[in-house]
């Protein structure tokens, strides 16, 4: 049932907004906030959990927004905590204008909401639009009513084939593992259509050709606009539209292809209309709400389609995430990014790490080219040496940054989660992704010596997934106050972004000349020199220190700049 809640028609809170619009010493904020902004990655089940039951909730965000404040970020971004039966940890939606009751109430949201306006801090929430729950209202009644419902025309419910319908309409697979394809059965009991499912079977697919899935989905995000969210972040926003007539793929191993070519049910030009629509909506209400798009496509090129002056303001800059610690590679591809957003006049993006990849922490641990879900722990000190680095990196480029809830803590992932703890579904089935990001979802340490560590009020209280025993070194209490913690080099990193003229938005770098293993590059009067080679190098200074992710020494005039590390210098 949806919930109601009375006198929610609002815009964004005014603090929030002349925040964003007074900072025009970063730039080209004046011209959008979202193009220099900072975004938090909230993982609302493992952020703080307010009532002891393990699962962490939106009073518990709430109750934590003030640190959100002082890291220095500009805008949050939570994942689903829409009701659910979180057969997916929320990516299954069963109702879209409801919060799920293990995450609170709308009076919660809103209450959120109204706390982080108040703070200067921007709330995004998910959007998931390509499937929805199988208990949705609209997905049961479809069940229920059987064929020649005009439900089913909501979803891709298509006849199967061979003599008794026995097999899949086509031959797409999951991404979850297994075919992309679940048969029903009808009211009588006998055997009935298929219907797709992109993702796991309680997850069917939405028919974006039926104009009641667009009509609803506009009325959504008025919905949420009108509660007073500054965006979304768009779930698989290169799902939704399917090639004519389902044509097969055919081939198999298709979870390989995904991100080397356009497919017949991903990055479908059909997307670009759908964002169109929703642009007009978002720009009809003050403060400059935002559309963000989660897109795995082949090309950053192709990923500019979605960020296109009349679509959405952002675009997950994946390739960079992707990106081994290489300093060959990173420029490369920060050139490619940089170039391939200019011409849309949209910012580029940056972000290590997120719910669904290994932290980077544990990435850069491991030797490159495993790809982005590892289940080895590697070199944990190396990792993090080389984490810190990375993040510097990331925060000095032109545009906007994410940040996962842990990295500025340093979090490595946890790779020896017993199997029975265990929840990511793909996780149970075979042939689909690694199903190990659980690893990245483990709940944050807080305070205290003893599980949970403050992510719950009582010591020695229940987690929904059991933290290790290392992680008591690694609390926002232990790390607050000390020079050379993670958590206080991001506290760093980020008033000196917030503050230098020459950080934040920005559409290019000027390359200095390096040696092999490094990178360096001028921003007015701002340079930015990274070592990713596993010697220090001695090199002229540019300027004067403003951070460090190490101890860098002088010797002879000269700066020695460790390995694995990044420096910011003014000029």
């Amino acid at each position: 049932m949806t919930q109601n809640l009375a006198d929610t028609s609002r815009p964004a809170a005014p603090a929030a907004e002349s925040d964003a619009d007074s900072s025009a010493a970063n730039g080209a904020a004046g011209r959008g906030w979202w193009r220099d902004a900072v975004i938090y990655q909230v993982y609302p089940r493992s952020f703080a959990d307010s009532n002891g039951d393990g699962m962490g909730d939106l009073p518990g965000v709430r109750s934590r927004l003030p640190y959100l404040r002082d890291l220095g970020v500009d805008a949050v971004w939570l994942s689903p905590f829409y009701a659910s039966p979180q057969a997916d940890a929320g990516y299954d939606v069963a109702d879209y204008r409801a919060v799920d009751p293990m995450f609170g109430t709308l009076l919660d949201a809103d209450g959120l909401i109204r706390d982080a306006h108040e703070l200067g801090l921007r709330i995004i929430v998910d959007l998931v639009p390509n499937h929805s729950s199988d208990q949705h209202e609209w997905f049961q009644r479809a069940l229920r009513e059987g064929p020649g419902s005009p439900l089913r025309d909501r979803y891709h419910f298509k006849p199967g084939k061979g003599a008794d319908g026995e097999l899949p309409p086509n031959d797409w697979e999951s991404i979850f593992g297994g075919p992309a394809w679940t048969r029903t059965v009808d009211p009588d009991g006998t055997p009935g259509d298929w219907y797709l499912h992109l993702f796991a079977p309680e997850q069917p697919d939405f028919n974006w050709e039926n104009p009641a899935v667009a009509d609803e989905f506009r009325s959504i995000l008025r919905f949420w606009l009108d509660m007073g969210v500054d965006g979304f972040r768009i779930d698989v926003a290169h799902g939704m539209v399917k090639a004519p007539g389902l044509p097969d793929l055919g081939a198999h191993d298709q979870l390989k292809l995904l991100g080397n070519d356009v497919m017949p049910f991903f990055d479908q030009d059909g997307v670009h209309a759908i964002y169109r629509a929703w642009r007009r909506i978002l720009e009809e209400y003050p403060g400059q709400r935002i559309g963000v798009a989660e897109a795995w496509t082949p090309t950053v090129q192709r990923t500019a389609n979605y960020v296109r002056p009349d679509e959405l303001h952002q675009a997950f800059n994946f390739q960079y995430l992707g990106t081994s610690w290489d300093a060959a590679e990173l420029r490369e591809v920060i050139d490619l990014s940089l170039d391939s957003m200019r011409p849309v006049d949209a910012p580029t993006t940056w972000v290590l790490s997120n719910h669904d990849v290994t932290r980077h922490a544990t990435r850069f641990a491991n030797e490159p080219g495993l790809g982005t879900q590892i289940r080895t722990p590697g070199d944990r000190e190396l990792g993090l040496r080389r984490a810190r680095a990375a993040s510097l990196l990331m925060l000095a480029l032109p545009g906007s940054a994410y940040v996962y809830q842990g990295e500025e803590l340093g979090l490595p992932d946890v790779t020896d989660l017993p199997d029975e703890v265990r929840q990511d579904p793909s996780f149970f089935r075979a042939e689909g992704q690694d199903g190990f990001r659980d690893g990245c979802r483990v709940p944050i340490p807080w305070s205290g010596t003893e599980a949970p560590y403050g992510f719950g009020p009582t010591a020695g209280g229940p987690s929904w997934l059991p933290q290790p025993d290392s992680w008591a070194g690694l609390s926002v209490e232990v790390q607050t106050g000390d020079p050379t913690s993670t958590l206080e080099l991001y506290r760093s990193a980020l008033t000196i972004r917030r503050s230098h003229p020459d950080l934040g938005a920005g559409e290019s770098v000027e390359w200095l000349e390096t040696g092999e293993h490094l990178l360096s590059f001028r921003r007015g009067s701002f340079v930015c020199t990274v070592n990713t080679g596993s010697e220090p190098v001695r090199i002229a200074a540019p300027g004067r220190i403003l951070l460090s992710s190490t101890e860098a020494v002088a010797v002879e005039g000269e700066t020695v700049l460790p390995a694995d590390s990044t420096i910011w210098w003014a000029v």
